[in-house]
């Protein structure tokens, strides 16, 4: 791995590595299983997963920082009792490899896909791939259910063939009476009279065209003008009745296309194919064999795309435990990457634009929100508009926009993509400071916490407040929506944290633990828990999947008692507990021991938010300083503070 010079300006020290050249361990190798590095030993022709302690390979981990020392016995020796929690994290952290940005080309924007989801091939494809796997594990019942379905609905679609086929030679040949029968006895009663004018007014124009003018109009007599109603445009019959007194179809403007015959009635095959929902290009079974272990090959390739793109890669094939989540490679920050100056006064919040993170914003007391691209820690854009100090800012998953709430009573909406400077919308209605925003993540509304101790419920397109929350005894410091978008959860000063029902509004479940103001609250990607921070000096975490909001653990050690907002977030994998504190230190603890495993320094006084970001592997902190300073797992220097053990 090459060493590269970090932005002038942006880094506090030299970066351990970029990209690497080398071909990746995660290349697919013929039937889709990863193919690793000739200086890594793969031993299973599935992906792994990087927290198996027991896959990390041996030699890789021999180059690899010293782990912290192991626990002794009264003779010296290592103890034979189980490893530590910061031994566990050492081992996971030290078997990942910075590898940088990696450039895709396919960039899919939303609502773009590769394939077509709906195409009837591609879903009897998933279908067929889904009865070989429950075939392949034994489920024999479910996959004669879905192939039983699916026969049923195949047959559906082979009938339609068959029909429009037929359909399709007897017009070709004009047979009229055939055609008409057979539309009749398919009962198409939604498009009946439709088809029925369309033969019709074939037969009528190929009269013409042959000019049988008796014949032509009795037809336009008899049986064009009962279902005249269904013309394709309002002077059509008239133009019909025309042609009774003229030599050639082409004679009227509107028939003008006529080329024939044969020609109009291969477009009246396209007509009918329209009118009946008829794609010819599909295919009523498939002749191509469903290869072995399909839908797992699939699965192992995008699991290997995922680390493809990676910030870090795992030194072996991890083992992947579940499906359901992003590929996410175990690090722990231990150095800091980019000091990001600009901002003239403290800097009160910070968080990751949209899911990507490739821009990070900050808001601060000089008014402004910043925007800085994550990669070089460069300025990208400064947002001005707001009167005083911005609080909280919060993104649209899509990064469509962001929100920002400021001590001038009002949230400002900012179109980020387009790089406009001047806010799209100024939501107005609390009284004093708003000191929360979060985007919902449908991102047609944002909930809003304020010093008039109100929770507000705005509609982001029209700006009108929706709803207001009330319920509070002091000032409201953060809200927050669960997964689901369906309750909002505030913390106030009150010492309380509340969960409120966005439909009806009211308060279903108050928690009251915490001694001191509470400063923020967070809900994990799971849903399942909320995350506090409180000026008792104590970050907690709840369990709710009971209904019961139930302190599950206590994170202490950093510093949270003064008139500052001290705000915690999770952190790597929903595994980790970051938090800002007065002492100008980032704190990390481990959630399922408590233990404190990370301290960074590098701050010059009180370090009010963090953020974490998944897809970039970096963490960002903002502080009294005037800095944003992001952090990353630098494999260089020790993993931990020389006091963590």
């Amino acid at each position: 791995m090459s060493n590269t010079k970090p932005a002038a300006g942006n880094a506090s020290g030299p970066s351990v590595g970029s990209k690497d050249d080398s071909p990746s361990p995660f290349a697919l190798a013929p039937g889709g299983s990863p193919a690793g590095r000739s200086s890594v030993h793969a031993t299973t022709s599935s992906v792994a997963d990087v927290g198996d302690v027991s896959s990390v390979d041996v030699v890789s981990m021999a180059s690899s920082p010293t782990p912290p020392a192991s626990p002794r016995t009264s003779n010296g020796g290592p103890s034979s009792s189980r490893p530590t929690r910061s031994e566990v994290v050492w081992q996971q952290v030290s078997s990942c490899v910075y590898h940088g940005w990696t450039p895709k080309s396919i960039h899919l924007t939303q609502g773009e896909s590769i394939f077509n989801p709906q195409s009837p091939q591609i879903k009897s494809d998933i279908i067929r791939m889904i009865i070989q796997y429950l075939a392949n594990e034994g489920y024999v019942a479910s996959m004669m259910t879905i192939q039983d379905e699916a026969n049923v609905k195949f047959t559906d679609h082979h009938n339609r063939h068959r029909l429009m086929n037929r359909l399709t030679k007897l017009i070709l040949e004009g047979e009229w009476g055939e055609v008409e029968k057979l539309c009749t006895k398919q009962n198409f009663k939604a498009n009946l009279k439709a088809l029925q004018y369309a033969i019709y007014r074939q037969q009528y124009l190929e009269a013409i065209e042959k000019q049988e003018y008796q014949k032509a109009f009795s037809l336009l007599t008899k049986r064009v003008k009962p279902v005249e109603g269904m013309q394709t445009h309002p002077n059509e019959v008239k133009d019909l009745c025309y042609l009774l007194t003229c030599k050639s179809v082409t004679d009227v403007p509107s028939f003008k296309s006529w080329d024939g015959i044969q020609h109009s009635r291969e477009q009246l095959v396209e007509q009918f194919q329209s009118m009946l929902e008829f794609d010819p290009s599909e295919n009523t079974h498939s002749t191509v064999r469903v290869p072995p272990n399909r839908l797992v090959t699939l699965l192992q390739q995008a699991v290997a795309y995922q680390i493809e793109f990676s910030r870090y890669h795992p030194k072996t094939c991890p083992n992947i435990n579940t499906l359901l989540e992003e590929y996410k490679c175990p690090v722990l920050p231990n150095a800091e990457r980019h000091i990001l100056r600009g901002h003239r006064q403290n800097v009160k919040c910070v968080a990751f634009v949209g899911t990507d993170a490739d821009i990070i914003a900050s808001g601060s007391s000089d008014n402004t929100v910043r925007l800085w691209n994550t990669d070089s820690g460069d300025v990208v854009l400064t947002l001005g508009g707001h009167t005083s100090r911005i609080w909280d800012i919060s993104s649209a998953p899509t990064a469509a926009f962001i929100a920002s709430a400021s001590g001038d009573s009002t949230v400002k909406i900012w179109d980020v993509p387009n790089g406009d400077t001047s806010a799209v919308q100024t939501l107005r209605g609390h009284e004093g400071d708003v000191y929360g925003v979060d985007v919902h993540r449908g991102e047609t509304h944002v909930a809003t916490a304020g010093y008039d101790k109100t929770t507000r419920l705005f509609d982001v397109s029209t700006g009108q407040l929706v709803k207001t929350f009330t319920g509070h005894n002091s000032s409201v410091t953060k809200a927050c929506f669960n997964n689901h978008g369906n309750l909002i959860i505030t913390a106030s000063k009150d010492t309380t944290i509340k969960l409120w029902d966005v439909v009806s509004g009211l308060c279903i479940k108050t928690v009251q633990d915490h001694v001191g103001e509470v400063t923020s609250v967070q809900m994990s990607s799971s849903g399942n828990w909320i995350l506090s921070a409180s000026k008792d000096n104590s970050n907690r975490l709840w369990d709710i999947r009971t209904g019961r909001a139930k302190c599950e653990h206590r994170f202490k050690g950093h510093q949270n008692t003064s008139k500052n907002f001290i705000r915690a977030c999770f952190g790597p994998n929903d595994n980790m507990v970051v938090s800002g504190s007065e002492d100008g230190l980032i704190y990390m603890w481990d959630i399922e021991t408590s233990q404190l495993l990370q301290r960074l320094s590098g701050h010059n006084g009180p370090v009010y938010a963090v953020a974490w970001s998944a897809p970039q592997c970096l963490l960002a902190s903002c502080s009294q300083d005037c800095t944003v300073r992001t952090w990353w797992y630098d494999q260089s220097k020790p993993l931990f503070a020389p006091d963590i053990t």
